[in-house]
């Protein structure tokens, strides 16, 4: 867990615009044993096309590390070998050949749209392998992008990395993305709620009167997005997603959207987690529409353990909103500097991560 002070000197969180997103991060913490120094990390690319278009930055790293022990924070990777292809507030992506991308989930944790300096132990490796789990569920229903996430299988120019890619990395194939965010709700929170108790409706959805925060919709609805400039989720009404990108599409997507958020929810509910809702990304490769990205993981999805649930407020959930709670509790005003968390905090956080994927697939988290 990385808690201490870099080089003995004050940390400092410096924040840039780049294609209209929210700043990144520039100073952060690194643990591994005689290496505390701070990285300048590309910037964020347009995370809607993320997986087709490359950052603008030329710029690398100053610090090479090819190897991690697995209880280590992942902050920031570094593959001098490799051309960073983009870099967002979880995931950094590098080409591989032509047409593969190789995406590497380090534990970075973002909230109210800041990349925090403290990482989360283990939440790379829980994204990676619950994304891996659902690829796998669903393969009947969908196809995805993944072409391997055996590093013993990845080209040879990625074998000096092995000791970082292994547990939180895939290679994927390429992917033509389909510039909206894929949003399936059963049950009424978040923006979904605040939208309501204005107008009785969630992204133009008329909904039941009556309905109180968390309660469980008569039928799930889809509720597409796109990156708004300031980098939040715009939710978007299906009209304007017809608009954006065609009724053949936008169709396909929304009954594809709902199958797959039913079929997750349905098998999820039988081990005692209830998905309130997720999104999804989709794109084309030469096997036609994939499933891409990460999939029905605490930071795309809404997670509460079912034998707490309790509609008429806010519930208890296995994602970052333990993060948030603390955030609120010291009364941040969500700007530059970001503040660190405490250990426990993080360690609290990271038991809420694994937990989800023991609890989800039966099994213990891969070291």
């Amino acid at each position: 867990m990385v808690t201490g002070t870099v080089c003995g000197a004050l940390e400092k969180a410096l924040f840039t615009w780049v294609a209209g997103l929210p700043a990144f991060v520039k100073g952060c913490r690194w643990k591994n044993p005689g290496c505390r120094k701070f990285l300048t990390p590309i910037p964020l690319t347009n995370e809607s096309r993320k997986l087709q278009y490359a950052t603008d930055s030329p710029k690398r790293f100053a610090t090479v590390n090819t190897s991690i022990d697995s209880n280590d924070v992942l902050l920031q990777t570094d593959f001098p070998q490799l051309q960073l292809f983009a870099s967002g507030k979880v995931r950094d992506l590098y080409k591989v050949g032509a047409d593969r991308l190789l995406f590497v989930a380090t534990d970075r944790i973002s909230a109210f749209d800041y990349v925090l300096a403290t990482g989360i132990p283990q939440k790379g490796r829980v994204l990676t392998q619950l994304s891996l789990f659902w690829f796998e569920f669903l393969k009947n229903i969908v196809p995805n992008h993944l072409a391997t996430a055996d590093v013993s299988q990845y080209p040879e120019e990625l074998q000096a990395y092995a000791g970082q890619l292994r547990g939180r990395s895939m290679l994927v194939v390429r992917a033509d993305m389909v510039p909206i965010e894929c949003v399936a709700r059963g049950y009424l929170s978040g923006s979904g709620w605040k939208e309501y108790k204005s107008t009785g409706t969630v992204c133009g959805i008329p909904l039941p009167a009556g309905l109180r925060e968390s309660d469980k919709l008569p039928e799930p609805i889809f509720t597409p997005a796109t990156k708004a400039a300031s980098g939040h989720d715009e939710n978007i009404s299906f009209d304007r997603m017809v608009q954006l990108a065609g009724r053949e599409l936008s169709e396909q997507l929304r009954d594809l959207t709902l199958r797959i958020y039913k079929t997750a929810a349905d098998y999820a509910e039988t081990r005692g987690i209830i998905i309130a809702d997720t999104k999804f990304e989709f794109g084309r490769t030469a096997r036609g529409l994939v499933l891409a990205d990460e999939v029905l993981t605490p930071d795309s999805s809404r997670f509460w353990p079912k034998d707490k649930y309790r509609p008429g407020g806010a519930q208890e959930s296995f994602d970052k909103q333990y993060v948030r709670d603390y955030l609120e509790s010291i009364k941040w005003n969500k700007q530059p500097p970001a503040p660190a968390l405490p250990p426990e905090v993080a360690a609290k956080t990271s038991e809420k991560y694994v937990e989800a994927y023991t609890q989800l697939t039966g099994r213990p988290l891969p070291g």
